[in-house]
C-alpha cells in the first residue's frame, strides 16, 4: 500500500507550475503502481486519467531512475493497446530508492530502511549507552549515519528521512516541541541530522504514534479499514489516528497526545509532572510497579518476561487484569469521540495481549454508548518494536509519491 497522500500535513492550494504538474503526475503513476500493482502503459493511463503519451514519458523517466521496469512478458491484467498483443506491464521496483525511518525512544534508537516498492531493506536497533537515562541526539545521529552509509555503499540512494519521537512536534515537522520522557525541548533534531547527512537527505520529525499508525495502515493489522486508532505501549502512551486513510493531526499538529488525558488514577504522578494522567496508570512503568518486576533492556523484552511470569503467578495476572480495565476505560472515551473501525495496541501491550485485551474489550463493550451498533475490535500490532520506525520510513517517501520530491 502506498503512503497515504496528505499524511505529511503539507499546505495545498499554491499555484501549480509545469514542473510541479510533471512531478504530481509522476507521483500519481507511482501511487497507482504501489497500490494496484503492475500494469501496461494503457492500463496506467486508464487508472490515472492521464494521457497515454504522458504516461509513456513518465515511465521512460522512471526507468532511467531505476524506479520501475517494463517487462517483456505481458501481464494477464494488461489492457490491450488497440489490436495485437497487450502492452508490457510496468512494475514498481525501486530497490535503489530508499526512505529512512528513525525512532528515538526512552530505551533505544532504531532505524528501518524502506524501498519505493514497500520492501524493508535494513533494520537496526541500539539500546541506550547508559541505562536509566534517555538517549542523546548523538546516539541517534550515529545510528542514522551508519545505516545510511551502508545503504549508499550498497548502491542505494536515501532520498529522505523521518524521525519518530515520543512527544509533540511543531507544525514545521522539524522541531520537537515537548517530549517529557526524553527531556528534550525545542531541539532542532532535523537540522542536526541533515548536517550529519552532508545536506544530501532532507529530514522531518513526527510523533511516534502517528508513524506507527501509518505503518499499521500500510503494512500491519489495519490494512483492511480506513478508520483506525493506534495506541503506543512504551514508557509513554500516545495515539495515532487514521481517518479516511489520512493521519488526523489537529489544529496544532498535536492530536493523539492521549497519554496525558486525566482518566488515570488521580493519585498517580505522571512523568510530565501532572497527576492522574492515563499513562501513569497504563504506561510500562506503571505496569511494572503493579506486578512488582524490574524493567529490562526494551519494552518488548520487559513485557515478555512479565507475560511468562503471569502464566504461573495469579497475583501478576490479577494486576494485568486491572491494567486491562484501566486501558479499556480510556479506550472507551476515545472510541466514543473518534468511532474507529479498529483499535490497534502496539509496543509492550502485544506480549501481554491475552492478559489485558479481554478486560479492555469488556469495558469497551460496557461503556461505549454505540456498542450495540458498532464495537471496535481491539487488535494487537503485528509489527513489533519497529512499527514507529517503519511508519517513519513510509512518511519519508510521501513526498516522492505526491510528486513533491523529484527522483
Amino acid at each position: 500500500m502506498a503512503p497515504r497522500v496528505g499524511s505529511g500535513g503539507r499546505p495545498t492550494g499554491a499555484p501549480v507550475g509545469t514542473e510541479q504538474v510533471r512531478r504530481q503526475n509522476t507521483g500519481l503513476v507511482l501511487r497507482s503502481l504501489r497500490a494496484e500493482g503492475p500494469a501496461s502503459r494503457t492500463e496506467l493511463a486508464r487508472r490515472t486519467g492521464l494521457a497515454k503519451a504522458t504516461v509513456g514519458t513518465i515511465v521512460a523517466e522512471l526507468e532511467l531512475g531505476r524506479a520501475v521496469t517494463e517487462d517483456g512478458v505481458a501481464s494477464s491484467s494488461a489492457v490491450p493497446a488497440g489490436r495485437g498483443r497487450p502492452g508490457r506491464p510496468v512494475t514498481l521496483t525501486g530497490e535503489s530508492i530508499i526512505g529512512l525511518g528513525l525512532e528515538v525512544n526512552v530505551d533505544y534508537v532504531a532505524a528501518v530502511a524502506l524501498d519505493l516498492s514497500g520492501n524493508v531493506v535494513a533494520v537496526e536497533t541500539r539500546p541506550v549507552s547508559t541505562a536509566g537515562r534517555p538517549p542523546s541526539a548523538r546516539e541517534l545521529v550515529e545510528l542514522a549515519t551508519d545505516v545510511r552509509a551502508d545503504l549508499v555503499a550498497g548502491g542505494r540512494r536515501v532520498v529522505s528521512a523521518t524521525v519518530a519521537v515520543p512527544g509533540l512536534v511543531a507544525h514545521d515537522n522539524r522541531t520537537v516541541s515537548w517530549a517529557p520522557n526524553l527531556g528534550w525541548d525545542g531541539r532542532e533534531l532535523a537540522a542536526e541530522l541533515e548536517h550529519a547527512f552532508d545536506g544530501d537527505c532532507p529530514t522531518t520529525v513526527d510523533n511516534d504514534a502517528n508513524c506507527a499508525a501509518l505503518a499499521e495502515a500500510s503494512h500491519g493489522v489495519a490494512t483492511d479499514v480506513v478508520d483506525s486508532l493506534y495506541l503506543t505501549g512504551t514508557i509513554g502512551i500516545g495515539a495515532g489516528i487514521v481517518r479516511d486513510g489520512t493521519l488526523l493531526r489537529g489544529g496544532s499538529g498535536f492530536a493523539g497526545e492521549v497519554g496525558h488525558m486525566p482518566v488515570g488514577d488521580p493519585a498517580a504522578q505522571c512523568g510530565c509532572g501532572r497527576m492522574g494522567c492515563w499513562e501513569a496508570s497504563v504506561g510500562l512503568r506503571a505496569m511494572l510497579t503493579a506486578v512488582g518486576m524490574d524493567e529490562q533492556s526494551t519494552p518488548l523484552q520487559t513485557a515478555t518476561a512479565v507475560a511468562e511470569r503471569a502464566v504461573d503467578d495469579e497475583r501478576v495476572r490479577a494486576a494485568l487484569e486491572v491494567l486491562g480495565l484501566d486501558l479499556g476505560r480510556g479506550l472507551a472515551t476515545l472510541a466514543a469521540v473518534l468511532d474507529p473501525s479498529a483499535i490497534v495496541l502496539g509496543g509492550y501491550f502485544v506480549p501481554l495481549g491475552q492478559f489485558v485485551v479481554p478486560a479492555a474489550q469488556a469495558v469497551l463493550a460496557e461503556r461505549l454508548p454505540t456498542a450495540q451498533l458498532h464495537l471496535p475490535e481491539i487488535r494487537l500490532s503485528s509489527l513489533g518494536i519497529h512499527a514507529a520506525a517503519l511508519g517513519a520510513a513510509e512518511h519519508a517517501l510521501v513526498d516522492v509519491f505526491t510528486g513533491s520530491l523529484a527522483l
